[in-house]
């Protein structure tokens, strides 16, 4: 059986460069490899035969001219990765020019082979939701609120290490914060550099676990906080609080998250800067003016409704709305007038609204 075309094989051309002649190889070499479910021996030989000529600059030139003959049908049979500089058991490969296949590498062997600095600890944030009355939110408050977390050990200060003692190297990683693992592959014994289960990557322990904490930095209890409440706060709206979460140890904590919740007002609604109320009034004020009592959230207010007003007529109290978060400005206080129509009438207001239905006065009154 003739064999095939080299570069047919990898699935190139014949012009193509080294580097993607490498690229070629091993791509076909992770997908045909015999170990691999859905591999094939035969076509992964054909595929390392014709990688060893080609990877070869006289081979290659030999088989461009001469073909097979010219290079005396290459041997299969050798180590596949002899080419990537690993002639032992132990293998690390540099797969950085793959365009991202170190990091497929990675998902299957917990890293591509390179090592990596840990990342700095944090302690977890911590939510929570806060409930205020309406006029709190406008006129803000300062709370204390009770929380049970995680907070830093007051004996060992959040180190570790019993008070007297000290931090020492790490004797499983010798001070790195790494540990060098053989992970076994479809392609050989691969060395990996992992983060040290013993000193998790800090690179020392202590000589003595802090008796109250247990080397964990960290003690579980309740702690009172402050919450400052901003004036023209809404509903819905978060507080970041920084470092007010739960410790961790020799890292900074976390953050505390304030959802505020704003219970109803029996009168009043709020849009935005707007706070809104209505107030009812009878037919005649409404005919003849007069002037009304409004509350407000800085108290009653007294309140010109002239003759005239028609129900649903809006009344703007300016300065008595909810104030600005980032100024000294305030928004407005509408209300809504509701006239009132009489439903239980004696003899004599009938009478009497009878007259004046029949006045002359009562002409054009309405228009």
């Amino acid at each position: 059986m003739s064999k095939r075309d080299y570069y047919e094989v990898l699935g190139i051309s014949k012009g193509a460069s080294d580097d993607e002649i490498k690229k070629a190889f091993r791509r076909k070499a992770i997908e045909l490899h015999p170990d691999k479910e859905g591999g094939d021996e035969a076509k992964f030989k054909e595929v390392n035969e014709a990688y060893e000529v080609l990877k070869d600059s006289q081979k290659r030139q030999r088989y461009d001219q001469f073909g097979h003959a010219g290079v005396g049908g290459a041997s299969g049979g050798g180590n596949p990765f002899a080419g990537f500089g690993g002639q032992g058991q132990n293998v690390n490969f540099d797969f950085g020019d793959m365009g991202g296949f170190g990091d497929i590498f990675g998902s299957f062997f917990g890293g591509g082979g390179q090592q990596r600095q840990s990342r700095p600890k944090r302690g977890r944030d911590v939510e929570m939701a806060l409930e205020l009355d309406f006029e709190e939110a406008v006129f803000g408050v300062e709370t204390e609120v009770k929380l049970n977390l995680n907070d830093t050990c007051e004996h060992c200060k959040g180190k570790t290490v019993e008070p007297g003692h000290q931090m020492k190297k790490c004797d499983t990683c010798k001070g790195s914060g790494q540990e060098v693992r053989v992970a076994k592959t479809i392609f050989g014994n691969i060395q990996q550099a992992v983060t040290c289960q013993t000193c998790r990557g800090k690179g020392e322990i202590p000589e003595k676990d802090c008796s109250v904490c247990g080397a964990t930095g960290v003690q579980r209890k309740d702690k009172n906080v402050k919450i400052k409440i901003p004036a023209g706060i809404d509903d819905g709206a978060v507080i970041r609080l920084r470092e007010y979460g739960e410790a961790t140890a020799n890292g900074n904590k976390g953050d505390l998250y304030v959802n505020i919740r704003v219970k109803p007002h029996k009168e009043f609604t709020r849009e935005g800067l707007l706070i809104l109320s209505s107030v009812h009034i009878d037919m005649v004020d409404a005919a003849l003016g007069t002037e009304t009592e409004i509350n407000t959230v800085d108290g009653p207010v007294k309140m010109k409704v002239p003759a005239g007003t028609q129900s649903g007529t809006d009344f703007k109290l300016s300065g008595h709305g909810v104030p600005h978060l980032k100024s000294d400005k305030r928004g407005s206080h509408i209300v809504t007038v509701e006239v009132d129509t009489p439903v239980k009438l004696n003899k004599q207001q009938k009478e009497l609204l009878e007259q004046f239905k029949n006045s002359d006065k009562k002409r054009g009154l309405f228009r």
